[in-house]
């Protein structure tokens, strides 16, 4: 099935950026026909939408990350990425490439194809 595999996370200092990519293989429909976004989750908190993409390439944002983070697609090249910028030390958790079928949900909801995570750590 759908394979997702993020890569780009680290350390970096407050103020910094970091660009997070996510590859995606293994789909059954055309690639541009999922909704994609990124979720964080921190420990002891719980699991956060953080931006997405839907089939149209329009963009949705929380609150905490607008102005400062960018999703983008590469359809060719079945990628999405996270630019962000002006990180914050509360910017720091796991985070996570998700996909869906975009007629399964609405939103955040309904995200049943997930990566690994990768790490992001903002010092202060």
């Amino acid at each position: 099935q759908v394979q997702l595999v993020e890569s780009g996370g680290g350390s970096v200092q407050a103020g910094g950026s970091l660009r997070l990519s996510c590859a995606a293989s293994g789909y059954t429909y055309s690639y541009s026909t999922y909704c994609m976004g990124w979720f964080r989750r921190a420990p002891g908190k719980a699991r956060e939408g953080v931006a997405r993409s839907d089939s149209a390439g329009i963009t949705y944002y929380a609150d905490s990350v607008k102005g400062r983070f960018t999703i983008s697609r590469d359809n060719a090249k079945n990628t999405l990425y996270l630019q962000m910028n002006s990180l914050k030390p509360e910017d720091t958790a796991m985070y996570y490439c998700a996909a869906r079928l975009c007629s399964v949900g609405v939103g955040f909801l309904g995200y049943n194809y997930w990566g690994q995570g990768t790490q992001v750590t903002v010092s202060s």
